[in-house]
């Protein structure tokens, strides 16, 4: 349950910060190449630059870095388990022999970069849900995918859905707390036992965490469609989205930023030895 209270993807934090401020557009654009150059990085060494970006973040955001990197809990099982493949699994020249497992140096080097990456793109991606309202975000995806719409691509219902899950996050996350909470008052162990009798006695939670998601999906649907609501062309907003100059100077700069660690990342390789 301590995991679930610390929980923070998928969360809108709102705040009076320079990040919070920028259109939703320029910081899915901003997102977008921040992945990109993460996927790129080679070296060590950028990954060191990418962490002092991560505080910068932080930092212009007006967040808290514990709680940047409490929004990384939901994947560190998928971190170690990829790494984990990596580590044994790769071909190359080998170090320590456990059993019939080998663990090469090309696999420290894979699984060391692989992990790194799963890491950064989970607390870059964070920043977007953190400093952008569901409502903000769902115009900003339509809005980019506004062009797409002549060839029949669904831009408002993508937008529509990408929002209502996130939103549904948190949600799903405190149910599950309260149910947790009230089996536990029942007398159920679910924090005892082996690995298999711990999923076993997690049965309870799931049935009745089902339920309650299939019943507010359809309390949701059915709010919709009692207040009329037509998404797509015609509708109107409350908050329209306005391009600002301090816009273009952030996506300019994320893009300038990104290009000067590329070069760095290259530069890197006459005189160390690339991760990957």
């Amino acid at each position: 349950m301590r995991f679930l209270n610390h929980m923070t993807f998928g969360q809108y934090i709102p705040t009076e910060s320079l990040i919070h401020r920028l259109d939703p557009r320029c910081k899915i654009l901003a997102t977008t190449l921040l992945l990109t150059g993460i996927f790129l990085a080679d070296h060590a060494v950028v990954y060191i630059l990418w962490g002092v970006a991560l505080i910068v973040l932080a930092g212009a955001s007006k967040l808290p870095i514990r709680m940047v990197l409490g929004s990384a809990r939901p994947v560190l099982i998928l971190v170690l388990f990829t790494g984990l493949l990596h580590l044994f699994f790769t071909d190359g020249t080998p170090l320590v022999s456990v059993g019939p497992l080998v663990i090469t140096r090309e696999g420290i080097r894979l699984a060391a970069a692989m992990s790194f990456r799963l890491v950064f793109l989970v607390l870059f991606a964070s920043f977007l849900t953190l400093t952008t309202s569901p409502m903000e975000l769902a115009d900003g995806i339509e809005s980019l995918f506004s062009p797409l719409v002549r060839f029949g691509f669904p831009a408002h219902e993508l937008a529509m859905m990408m929002t209502i899950s996130l939103r549904f996050i948190p949600t799903l996350l405190d149910e599950t707390d309260r149910i947790m909470k009230a089996q536990i008052a029942r007398g159920a162990m679910l924090d005892q036992g082996n690995f298999f009798r711990r999923l076993q006695s997690f049965l309870p939670v799931l049935i009745p965490l089902f339920v309650i998601v299939f019943q507010r999906a359809e309390d949701l649907a059915v709010a919709m469609e009692s207040r009329c609501y037509k998404g797509g062309s015609g509708r109107t907003r409350m908050n329209p989205l306005c391009w600002k100059n301090s816009d273009s100077f952030a996506l300019l700069g994320v893009a300038l930023g990104i290009v000067l660690v590329e070069c760095a990342d290259r530069n890197l390789s006459w005189f160390v030895t690339p991760l990957l």
